[in-house]
Parts: C-alpha cells; structure tokens; sequence
C-alpha cells in the first residue's frame, strides 16, 4: 500500500478535500520541523553536549509518539469529524471536558499565529536591522489569513515550497560538515564538560520543537479519510522528524564547538554550505508554514464548538469556516498589540501539552474499560497511552509549574462552569464505560469479602404507589440510608405488562426526574406485578447487584386497611430472604423554632428485639443537616420499680458501648393504662417514634394490624421496625458488646417488649 496515497473521491464534496500527504503529513512535518530546529538546537548540543541532546530527543519524540499512537488508535476506532483534538475529546469524555480543553485550544491557535508572525518579522532582522517588527508582524498575519480564505487545499498546496527550502536547508548542513571546516576550537564529546544550564532546563526549551503533531489532526474534516490519513499520515511525520532530529545535532555537534553553538542561535548559516542563501528560505519558511498551519486549525476548531453549541451558531455555516476565519485572524490582529507575548507563549505551549495528555487518557481509558465498541485498526495497549498521558503532565510541570498549574485551573474552571450548565449530547462517552468498568472490579472483590454486622448498612427498597404522593416516605428513606447505602424507589403497577396503557421505561425517567428536582440521591425503578403483596416479595428478592442487594424494605401506611394485613403478611417472607422491614406512618413535622432540638423517640425492647436496627436508623437519622443536633432519647416501660433500675442499669452500660448519644427515660407503668396509651402520652410532643414490630404469628395478621391502627393514631410520624436481617442484636455493638448483651435481651421474635419491659397484657403494643 502506497504511505501517501490520496482516496478517490465519492462525491463533488470528497473532489475537494485532501488526502494524506497533504492534509496530514505536509502540516505536521512543517510544524515540527520549525523555528527551534534552526535557532535552538545548537545551543542545546552546546549547552549538554551531544548524548544529552540525543536522550532529550528521545524522551521528547517517545512522549510525541505515544500520542500519536493513541490518536491513531481513536481515529481508527471511529470517524474524526471536524476539530480534530477537540472532536475526540468531547466524543470520549463529553461536552464539559472537551470544551474545558477546547476553547483554550482555540485561542492557543489563534495566539500561535501571533507568535509566528512574531517570530517571522523578528527573523527579518538578520537581513534588516531596523525593520519595524509590530507593524511587519501585522502584514504577515493578513498575508496568513489571505492565504487561509482561498481554501485548506490551496493553503497546504501553497506549503510544498517550503519543504523543498527545509530539505535545501538539510542538505546544505550535511554539505558543509561534511566537505567544511569545524568552527571553533575542537572539544572531543568525551572531554567535553557538561551544561551549566541544568538538563530539564534544556529539555524544556527543545520540547516544544516536537509539539506539531496536531497539525494534520486539526483538519480531519477537511480529510477524504479521516481514519486511514490521520494515523498513516501522523506516524510518519513523527519518524521522519525524529529521524531528523537525531541526525542534526550530530552534524550540528561536528560542525562548531559547543561554546560557539551556544552563543550563536544562527550557527547554521556558518556551518552550511551556502550560508544563508539556502538556511533562511528554510528558516523564513517554516516559521510561515506554522502560522498558516495554525490559521487553518484555529477556525475549525472553533467551527466544531459551534456545532455542539458552545459557540454562536453563524460560526458553524458552510465548508469552510469563513466566518471563524474572520474572528481567529481579527483576535490574532488585537493579539499583536500585547507586545511581549513570551509569557503567553509559555502558556500556549501548557495548554497544547494538556491536550495532548488527554488524548493519551482517552485512548488509556477506552482500552482500560473493557468498552465491546472500543475495536481500534491500530490496536495500543492501554498501558502505553497511560505513560504517555503522565509524561505530557510531567513535562508541563518541568518546562514551568507555576504555568502549567495556570493552565490546568483555567480549563478547571471552564469546566466547572459548564457541568453547571445542562448540555445533552446524542453519542455515549467514555466515562459510563469507566464507572462501569470500575463497578464490575469492585462488585467481584467485594462478593469475596464475607458480610459481618460491622459491614452491614442499609440499601433500602422504598415501594410507592406514586412517587410524587410519597415524597415525604422517599425523603425519610434518604435520612435512614444517611448516603451510606443505596436507596431505590419502586412504583408497583398491578396488572398485565402486555395490557398497559403506560410505558415502563418512561416512567422510570419520569421517576428519576422527580428524584433529581427534589434533591433525592436515589434509583427510580418501575415494576409491573400481579398483586402489591406478591410484587413486594418478588422485587425485594430481585432487587440489587453481586453484594449491594437490598436488605431493608420501606412501606407507607396504606389508607386501605385490608392492605396493612398484606404488609404483615409480608414480614415472614423477607425473613426468609434475610430483609428487614420498616412501615412507617408520616405527618407533616412541626416547624424547627430556635432554641427547640428536634427530639425521636426510640421505644426499647432489647437488642435483639429489634433494638439494635432501631438505635441505628434514629443513629442515622439524626447525622442529616436537616436533623443536625436531634436528641435520641430511649424510652421503656417497666412494670415495677425493679424492672425499671434493671432497664436503666443494661442501658446505662450499653450506651458507651454502641457510641451513640441518647438519653435514657424509662418510666413504670400506671396501672389501668394500657401500653399504647403510655406511649401516647410520653411520646406525643416527639418528631419522630421509632417502634419495634413483632412477627404476626399467621393467622393473626388482622389482629396485629388493628393493634398497630390504635398506637399509630396518637403518635406523630412513626416508623415500626422489624429486623430480619443476619445479624440481629449485633447491628450497634462489637462483636465482644453484642455477645454481652445478649443475656439481657430477648431471643423471641413475637410480639412483646422484651426482658425488663412491662408484661404483654391483651392490648399491649407489637414488640
């Protein structure tokens, strides 16, 4: 296969694009074969000497072609639209990342042909002493502009005349070391001394020389095809240039003597042949073939954040991106009248180095997360653009940290100032791929650690009928869970899924919406079921992922009598799946009034009477900002007074032990009171009652509901809590504290209030 063949046009559109040679390999190579070629490269042999300069070439070219492979990597995995950089960013990490790159990108584009024609008209001063350098710079960015309108073709085509006077320049340098004299004193590499301008200095000033390869990528909407030119086309700029860059300063070094490289930045034209006949051509040329190479990319870099709506949609019209033309060139003209642009200089040389390392973490992450898509022609192993991507952020921060820190708080701040703003993009990015990736790596270790109660938090199973009637059971559910679990929210739907007249799926999103507007951190799920009682069982049992199932399911009270004994009927079988069960009845809560701290009362019955699970939810409950600095107080009732100091004795020594601030308030029953009214009147002025709930022996579930009907009517909001989870009694307490408590707390899982609590008369409360 032909390296530069061009792809034969399928269309009048293709007719006018460009193929390989001209649209990758031309821009790239005179980019790289730049002005530091012909003005620093002596004074870095001078400076280190010659096997220094080769290990800075090396290090430099390996950091540039890891990048090119990872760009290759990506262009052949997908079609490169326009804007190139910019193009594959935004496509693998989104909007906000690739913009937060993007734009900087631009106008470090827009400012290099500034600093080119800079650059140009300071040159002019070998033949010109005087020449005005502010005024030649203008004419030169106008002539670059003038030369950009006539199309990307004609201004790559107007481009090979300066590779001939690059290859001239080359060539007179070979013929002078070869059949010239040595300038200066002869200094052998061995005896020679080394720098006194410190390695990384040096490498500094070079690194830039190798930085052209997004040259040829910056027109890859101009491409006939994009996937084949951009890598085929890049890779062989790059071995070109480095094949160069190994053989110069080697003639370099046999041609003058390091005092005399280092002092003198126009060596070259004492050393080549011909002098400066055949090295300023190539000198002058290159410098101009960087601004117009820069002139061409800026506007289409532009041309594509327009597209995603990131810049004014006029920006975005037509082929050629005449209108962003227009701007780049009118800034690059504003931009000459900042002078001494060296500062900005080494800024532009960050922000092209930040690009270039997020390449390498696109093409790094893509292979990292195991993405069935990611199916590249040229296939990198992720490990090469990982080093590649850290040797890009090394180098920023050893040719200038206090710039490259600049430049990375610059595109930090872009991007959060557009994550605030909502963008929606059609096409999926890598970081789902990542989460994903980085998901199945931690559900697989962790299904190989056990589960002990010191691990246990709670992934809670709200069920609502309608999420927007429930918000309230939702929000409670959120303060159990205190974001050290997983929350999920599940619409049950009775009836056929063939038969209804809804869309699941939407109404998940519809869900989510809710959720997301109402501060929520939860999943919404949709769950169509033959009956509310069988759609309970069966999507607590299905709810969940390798480890992060479910453990705690939520219900509200129903208004439907009937159906509170669906719920308790419910209980038996979570046991079964080891989920513990929480109905919880919701009244608006009372205004917090300063000086007043929001108070839940937690009845006691023992820890594993469902104690422990009672202590933590109010435990957790009370760590929101919302119910920052509630008091947990723990009530019981005791039939006499040495009930009441045994209670008060096993809670005073379990306090210290579980770490949780509560006060203790256990009170003797009166006599003639029942239970559920002594409950009533300690805990009527409470925010929140947390109440133990018993198993229903079966049979006995209307019973247990219409007892529960009468404590729950006096109560404020109120949370009956059954515990069915392994590790009952243990959920608070150490491993050494849950077996001290054990003795003092009742083993039975039928209703009553535990050892020490008062008897269970005929109209005591559950549990």
């Amino acid at each position: 296969m032909n390296l530069f063949s061009h792809v034969n046009a399928g269309s009048a559109t293709d007719a006018r694009k460009v193929g390989t040679f001209l649209g990758v390999f031309t821009p790239t190579i005179l980019t790289i074969l730049g002005v530091i070629m012909y003005l620093r490269f002596g004074w870095v042999v001078g400076n280190v000497g010659l096997a220094k300069t080769l290990l800075i070439v090396f290090l430099a070219n390996g950091i540039t072609l890891i990048t090119t492979l990872s760009l290759s990597a990506v262009a052949t995995n997908t079609r490169v639209g326009v804007g190139g950089a910019y193009y594959i960013i935004s496509r693998s990490l989104g909007l906000e990342i690739g913009a937060a790159i993007g734009l900087p990108l631009f106008l470090c584009q827009v400012v290099s042909v500034t600093l080119y024609a800079y650059g140009f008209a300071e040159s002019l001063r070998i033949v010109w002493p005087g020449i005005p350098v502010s005024a030649v710079a203008f004419l030169v960015i106008l002539a670059v502009g003038a030369l950009a309108a006539r199309g990307v073709s004609f201004a790559l085509k107007a481009q090979l005349p300066v590779m001939a006077f690059i290859g001239l320049s080359l060539l007179a340098l070979f013929l002078g070391v070869v059949f010239g004299g040595a300038i200066g004193a002869e200094v052998p590499e061995a005896t020679f001394i080394p720098e006194k301008v410190p390695f990384w200095t040096v490498f500094a000033v070079f690194f830039p020389a190798v930085t052209g390869i997004m040259a040829g990528l910056s027109l890859s909407g101009d491409l006939r095809d994009p996937k084949k030119s951009i890598p085929l086309g890049a890779l062989a700029a790059v071995c070109t240039g480095l094949v160069i860059y190994l053989l110069v300063p080697v003639l370099l070094s046999m041609g003058a003597d390091p005092a005399t490289l280092r002092e003198d930045s126009l060596v070259w034209t004492r050393i080549a042949a011909l002098g400066p006949w055949l090295v300023l051509p190539g000198l002058w040329g290159a410098i101009f073939s960087s601004a117009v190479g820069s002139a061409l990319a800026g506007p289409r870099t532009l041309q594509a954040l327009a597209m995603d709506g990131l810049a004014p949609r006029w920006l975005a019209s037509g082929t050629e991106p005449r209108g962003a033309l227009v701007l780049t060139i009118s800034i690059a003209l504003v931009a000459v009248l900042l002078g001494d642009l060296n500062t900005v200089a080494l800024v532009v040389t960050m922000f092209f180095l930040t690009v270039y390392g997020t390449i390498n973490l696109v093409a790094a992450l893509e292979g990292l997360s195991g993405n069935p898509s990611w199916r590249p022609t040229l296939r990198v192993h992720w490990a090469v653009p990982l080093t590649g991507a850290l040797g890009c952020f090394s180098a920023m921060l050893l040719i200038h940290a206090p710039a490259g820190i600049a430049a990375l708080l610059i595109e930090l701040i872009l991007y959060i100032f557009l994550a605030r703003r909502e963008r929606k993009a059609d096409w999926g990015d890598v970081r789902r791929d990542v989460y994903e990736a980085l998901i199945r790596w931690a559900l697989i270790r962790l299904s190989r650690r056990p589960m002990t109660a010191r691990n246990w938090r709670p992934h809670l199973l709200v069920f609502v009928g309608r999420v927007e009637q429930r918000l309230d059971l939702v929000r409670f559910g959120s303060w159990f869970g205190e974001n050290r679990g997983v929350l999920t929210v599940c619409e049950l739907v009775p009836g056929e899924l063939l038969n209804l007249d809804f869309d699941p799926p939407r109404r998940q999103k519809e869900i989510d919406a809710v959720l997301r507007r109402e501060g929520l951190v939860a999943f919404g799920q949709v769950s169509v079921v033959e009956s509310v009682e069988k759609g309970v069982v069966a999507v607590a049992q299905a709810n969940g992922i390798a480890g992060i199932e479910s453990n705690t399911v939520m219900l509200g009270w129903p208004d439907d009598p009937q159906r509170l004994v669906y719920f308790l009927r419910v209980i038996r079988k979570l046991h079964r799946l080891n989920q513990s069960f929480i109905l919880g009845k919701i009244k608006p809560l009372p205004p917090g009034r300063e000086g007043r701290r929001r108070t839940v009362h937690v009845w006691w019955g023992g820890l594993q009477q469902n104690g422990d699970l009672m202590l933590l939810l109010a435990y957790l409950l009370t760590r929101n900002p919302e119910w920052r600095g509630a008091r947990i107080r723990i009530m019981s009732l005791a039939s006499n007074q040495l009930a009441k100091e045994q209670t008060e004795r096993i809670l005073r020594g379990l306090i210290p032990e579980i770490r949780i601030e509560a006060d203790i308030d256990v009170k003797i029953k009166e006599e003639g009171f029942k239970v559920h009214e002594a409950i009533h009147a300690e805990s009527a002025t409470a925010d929140v009652v947390i109440l133990g709930l018993g198993t229903p022996v079966p049979g006995e579930e209307e019973r247990y509901a219409q007892r529960l009907g009468e404590l729950a009517e006096g109560l404020p909001t109120c949370f009956f809590v059954n515990n069915g989870s392994l590790f009952i009694g243990e959920l608070v307490t150490t491993t050494e504290g849950a077996a001290s408590a054990r003795p003092v707390a009742q083993t039975r899982r039928g209703p009553g209030w535990g050892r020490g609590a008062a008897p269970r008369p005929e109209h005591t409360a559950p549990d």
